[in-house]
């Protein structure tokens, strides 16, 4: 089974999306196997209808990008070498998709559109994830404050007493002092 049969065999077209200049994209040669049409045919028909593809439809990747993602995808060893390697948004493919006109193309681009739209609710469950993660951290920090008060207020409590002191041992007698005073001088009569 060829690596292309095996993209559309499975449908599992979610991993071939990129995320390339804050959007979502597929690759020309990725989209081209999904079609079943070769990266060059695809190429040749969005370039005679170029005014088909605006800018937020499909975009040339530039060498920094094409470097970045051939390093993150392995099964894109060619990508370094390639020439010109376009990327086309949720859009653009199906714009390309009606540009082919084959019969596969069509059933496929039904599976692109739901990959790109399987992710959007992906991201934005993530979203709601991340958002109720916030508030729950949040409330922790409230909660460790209160909880870092109520311990500086039972510390002194959980503080074992001073032991009391140790009674003296033997027998003290404690006396107002006497006052004993000799006088001198003259006698008493």
């Amino acid at each position: 089974m060829s690596e292309e049969t095996e993209v559309v065999a499975g449908y599992d077209i979610a991993v071939l999306i990129q995320s390339v200049r804050d959007q979502r994209v597929i690759l020309d040669s990725d989209l081209a196997k999904i079609y079943g049409v070769k990266t060059r045919a695809l190429n040749q028909a969005v370039k005679r209808n170029v005014n088909r593809f605006p800018i937020d439809f499909m975009f040339d990747l530039t060498r920094d990008e094409i470097l970045r993602i051939s390093q993150t995808v392995t099964s894109l060893r060619k990508l370094k070498f390639s020439k010109q390697v376009r990327a086309f948004t949720e859009h653009g493919a199906l714009m390309a998709s009606s540009l082919l006109n084959s019969p596969r193309a069509v059933a496929m681009s039904v599976y692109v559109i739901r990959a790109f739209v399987k992710m959007r609710e992906d991201l934005a469950a993530n979203a709601a994830i991340l958002k109720r993660l916030a508030e729950i951290d949040k409330t922790l920090l409230i909660h460790d404050a209160a909880l870092r008060e109520i311990y500086q207020k039972l510390r002194p409590l959980l503080e074992p007493s001073p032991e009391p002191a140790k009674p003296e041992i033997g027998f003290h007698i404690r006396e107002d002092a006497a006052p004993y005073r000799v006088r001198r001088g003259r006698p008493r009569a």
